[in-house]
């Protein structure tokens, strides 16, 4: 009897555990299918105006003659290594553009001095176009791989610094002024307040930055590259295949829906402790 009640307590305390990972698992699958709905509607009026001539055939081809050249560039072995490729330098890009971000950003958003002397530099050179860094890139070092992740780089850089500066500086004065009455250290202060106020900010730059890396990464595979779907974009152009240039570019779109979305699943686990309206139920 005692083994079976010890049983019975041990499965009573983890059924809420249980509850809460199927409720987690039924919404993830209510939003993937919600999210569906829309993309498979214009896949369908896609595909019947292209079947039914509304839609010129060597202008824009119809979702499944698309989808055939994916799984032929698929069966020939090169859909893998231009993914790979793409994949490799928005994440090197997007590491570095981050880092430099984090570090640059928690100097200006501490500092008033740091900000007036970097913060109108950085302003100025967020507005140069993308495509403005190419030659210059090119000239500093050469085709290869280091002047294209520093081209994404670059782009990821920008929104990440400016959420940080704006996270930071956004932080209440009334919690920090209540961490010095409980005589928190200046790295207890960051930790326990300064932080986690700004980490809302923090991960909103880091998905826009994202974004920004994924087009940039169309203008960094311009400059001379053999491979990746920047390439690809090139490669159909030069041949006049639309079906190829267009499954280059509905493979951007699924690559940067999928990358956003893990971070969209790490903020919503960093920021559970907000009672804000998203995290309700």
């Amino acid at each position: 009897m005692i083994s079976e009640t010890h049983k019975w307590k041990v499965a009573q305390r983890a059924s809420p555990q249980k509850l809460s990972s199927s409720r987690g698992i039924f919404q993830i699958g209510k939003c993937v299918l919600i999210g569906s709905i829309l993309p498979i509607i214009l896949l369908v009026v896609w595909e019947i105006a292209a079947r039914t001539g509304l839609l010129a055939a060597h202008l824009l081809p119809a979702p499944t003659i698309i989808l055939e050249k994916i799984i032929s560039m698929y069966q020939d072995g090169s859909l893998f290594g231009h993914i790979s490729i793409t994949l490799t330098r928005v994440f090197l890009g997007f590491a570095i553009g981050t880092g430099a971000a984090v570090v640059i950003g928690a100097i200006v958003g501490y500092a008033k001095t740091a900000e007036r002397l970097l913060d109108p530099l950085f302003q100025a050179i967020r507005s140069i176009p993308s495509l403005a860094w190419v030659p210059l890139f090119i000239l500093w070092m050469g085709i290869g791989e280091p002047s294209k992740i520093s081209l994404i780089a670059v782009g990821v850089f920008f929104p990440v610094y400016l959420n940080i500066v704006a996270g930071i500086q956004g932080v209440d004065r009334k919690l920090i002024e209540v961490g010095r009455i409980y005589q928190l250290t200046p790295y207890q202060l960051t930790k326990r307040i300064i932080l986690p106020a700004a980490l809302p900010s923090f991960i909103t730059g880091m998905r826009s930055g994202l974004g920004l890396g994924w087009m940039f990464v169309v203008a960094a595979e311009l400059m001379g590259a053999s491979e990746g779907l920047g390439y690809l974009l090139v490669v159909g152009q030069n041949t006049y295949s639309p079906d190829t240039v267009i499954a280059s570019i509905l493979l951007f779109a699924v690559l940067g829906k999928i990358t956003d979305a893990v971070l969209k699943w790490v903020e919503h686990r960093s920021l559970k402790w907000q009672d804000s309206m998203t995290n309700q139920g």
